[in-house]
């Protein structure tokens, strides 16, 4: 299965510069997606501000066949990709680099893993805590989530911008990206990497720290106001 239609007609949105803190010199994740501006009264004046495309609200069931919903991912960083237990091709390499990702972030409350099956008839959520069981990991810290196909397939399409499709041309009878997808505390994409590469997910690593670092010192600004 190819890692293909990655962003397709929303790569046009990509917003895909990055950006510095200011004053700082660190390096600042972008903001990935749509995103629109919009006026405000701050002390009297009027300011612009850009508002970022965040993830919608979203049900579904995971392993443990419990309902998981983008409540349980607020204030939390995590990872999303999509994926099917009976995958011949890629999603073996993708969950060997999720499961890095699991490990190094096993007992850092803040991080959590969220991977969404597009085979939705075969992985009910009996099927899917078995997959959950050889890997040797758990919800809540990484949920393997099931639900209306439809739903899922235009989650993926429309908000994450990675393919997720049935095709009965394609090894397993589906296609779908081999894309990580890092979403901050507030539901915004924040990065894109390719699930399949040691050394993407290397670099999806750092951006991971960096990311709780910024949280940090937002919520550190926060206290301060």
């Amino acid at each position: 299965m190819k890692n293909v239609k990655t962003f397709g007609i929303a790569s046009a949105f990509l917003i895909a510069v990055t950006l510095m803190s200011c004053g700082s010199g660190k390096r600042k994740l972008p903001f990935l997606g749509h995103r629109t501006t919009v006026e405000k009264v701050v002390n009297g004046e009027t300011v612009v501000d850009t508002v970022y495309q965040t993830i919608p609200d979203f049900s579904f069931t995971n392993q443990e066949g419990q309902t998981v919903s983008k409540k349980d991912f607020e204030g939390k960083v995590y990872v999303a990709d999509f994926f099917f237990t009976t995958c011949p091709t890629i999603c073996p390499k993708m969950s060997a680099q999720m499961l890095r990702l699991y490990q190094r972030f096993e007992n850092t409350d803040e991080v959590r893993l969220l991977s969404h099956s597009i085979d939705t008839k075969y992985d009910t959520p009996p099927v899917l805590k078995r997959y959950a069981e050889k890997l040797d990991v758990k919800a809540p810290k990484w949920q393997f989530v099931t639900g209306k196909k439809e739903e899922i397939y235009t989650l993926g399409e429309k908000h994450y911008y990675v393919t997720a499709q049935e095709d009965k041309n394609a090894p397993g009878g589906f296609i779908h990206s081999g894309a990580f997808m890092l979403i901050d505390t507030h539901g915004r994409i924040r990065g894109k990497y390719d699930g399949t590469v040691p050394q993407a997910v290397d670099k999806l690593m750092n951006d991971i720290d960096l990311l709780l670092q910024e949280t940090k010192e937002e919520k550190n600004t926060e206290g301060q106001s």
